[in-house]
C-alpha cells in the first residue's frame, strides 16, 4: 500500500488557519507512522507548495518550513522525466473538463506508474480517479 500527498495537504498540515488543518494534521501524522505505506510526492508538488507558501505569507521562513516537511526522509519524491512529462501532458488534455492543474496531471501519472492506491488531498476533481484518504471514514 502507498499514498500520494498533494500540495493542499502539505499546506493545510502546516497552516493552523486552513479549513482542512485538523484533518490534514491527523492524516499526515498517520501517514508518517506508516498507516498508508510508502508516502510519495513529486518535485512539482514541492515547487507548488513552496511557491504557494511564500506567496500567501510573503515569508521565506514559512516556505522553508514547507521544504523541510516535504523533504522528510519518510517521503519519497518522484522527479519528472521526459516520458512522464509527455504522459502528463496527455492526461492534462484528457481531463480538461475537471479543472486539473498540470501538477495534478503529473500526480495522476505518477500514481498510475507506481500503482499508488491512495491520494491524500482535498481536491474534489480527483473524485473517481483515485481513492482519497481524506474522504474515508476516520475514527
Amino acid at each position: 500500500m502507498s499514498v500520494f500527498v498533494d500540495t493542499g495537504t502539505f499546506l493545510a498540515y502546516r497552516n493552523q488557519k486552513d479549513r482542512y488543518h485538523e484533518i490534514a494534521l491527523k492524516l499526515f501524522r498517520e501517514a508518517l507512522k506508516g498507516k498508508y505505506g510508502q508516502i510519495y510526492t513529486s518535485d512539482y508538488v514541492y515547487d507548488e507548495a513552496l511557491t504557494l507558501a511564500l506567496t500567501r505569507t510573503n515569508n521565506i521562513a514559512v516556505a522553508m518550513d514547507m521544504a523541510e516537511v516535504i523533504l522528510s526522509p519518510r517521503i519519497k519524491m518522484i522527479f519528472i522525466d521526459p516520458q512522464l512529462l509527455e504522459r502528463s501532458t496527455n492526461t492534462f488534455r484528457q481531463y480538461s473538463g475537471r479543472n486539473l492543474s498540470f501538477t495534478d496531471a503529473v500526480s495522476i501519472e505518477i500514481m498510475n506508474e507506481l500503482d499508488i492506491e491512495k491520494y491524500l488531498g482535498f481536491d474534489s476533481h480527483f473524485n473517481g480517479i483515485f481513492e482519497q484518504v481524506s474522504q474515508e471514514k476516520n475514527d
